[in-house]
């Protein structure tokens, strides 16, 4: 049994429970419980604070877990980064109020910062040789300039909309995070295999994201023609059809140049073009 801690609550709870949801791997949404075990598939998940995960894995409590690369940074924990998953994507940085004239990071000079990430905070300042006062809090970051309490703050930025509407704004990035897949580095070979399979699926699941399967009628004298726009993973399936100066081709084409090749092809000839999502792709 491979036991996964994942974030309790938050986006990253959410977008967690939907990839493992996509494959396959299915825990009940009616009980929320500390462990609760998944159907048909060798996994339980263990659900915990996000600033919990990297020592709960580190420690082998947990053999792998999902956590914001934010967190696992600040934890300073031991444990081996498996997978970056592409979702819950935002980044930590330093704030200012909106009136402040900014010229670069000798602003922050003998300045009081505000941060609920003071190891990473502090990492940076002396990375760039500035002597600044951090200041640690839990939560509610971006109001400490507007109280007085700091001259600025060190906090995730998503949209940026929080610090707009406390009169911030953002001056220097120095983390873009993204929700990591973390392992024990001591797991067993019988869970190595369960996790295996499971980022098997992840895969199957990360590889379909943004495609679709298209399916569409050509004559066979404009073939050449059609086939020359489609960058299909490998080649087009291409079918004969009843009528024999038509024939059916079948491509995958991903969401970025979806509509400008739709288009070509239509200049050339296709038609009856059928567009069909696609769930899993494995390679």
């Amino acid at each position: 049994m491979l036991r996964i801690a994942v974030q309790s609550k938050g986006r990253l709870y959410e977008d967690t429970m939907a990839l493992l949801a996509e494959a396959d791997v299915k825990v009940s949404k009616s009980v929320r419980t500390l462990l609760v075990q998944a159907r048909d598939f060798p996994v339980e998940i263990l659900f915990l604070r996000d600033d919990d995960i990297p020592q709960t894995v580190a420690s082998g409590v947990a053999d792998v877990g999902v956590v914001g690369e934010n967190e696992f940074l600040e934890r300073g924990e031991r444990a081996d980064i498996i997978q970056r998953l592409g979702f819950s994507k935002c980044r930590l940085s330093l704030a200012i109020p909106k009136s402040e004239n900014y010229e670069g990071t000798d602003w922050f000079q003998h300045k009081k910062i505000a941060t609920s990430y003071p190891n990473i905070l502090r990492d940076y300042l002396q990375k760039n040789h500035i002597d600044a006062d951090v200041h640690v809090i839990t939560g509610s970051v971006e109001v400490s300039p507007g109280i007085g309490l700091a001259d600025a703050i060190f906090d995730i930025v998503s949209s940026g909309s929080t610090l707009v509407s406390n009169h911030l704004k953002e001056v220097e990035v120095v983390v873009r995070s993204e929700a990591l897949l973390i392992g024990h580095p001591g797991m067993s070979e019988e869970k190595k295999a369960i996790l295996d399979e499971l980022l098997f699926r992840i895969a199957a699941v990360k590889e379909a994201e943004d495609k679709k399967y298209v399916l569409m009628n050509v004559p066979k004298d404009r073939l050449d023609d059609v086939v020359s726009v489609l960058p299909g993973i490998k080649s087009p399936t291409i079918m004969p059809l009843a009528d024999s100066e038509w024939c059916s081709v079948h491509t995958v084409l991903g969401e970025n140049c979806f509509w400008d090749i739709i288009g070509q092809l239509k200049e050339r000839g296709a038609q009856g073009i059928l567009v069909l999502p696609i769930e899993k792709m494995v390679l």
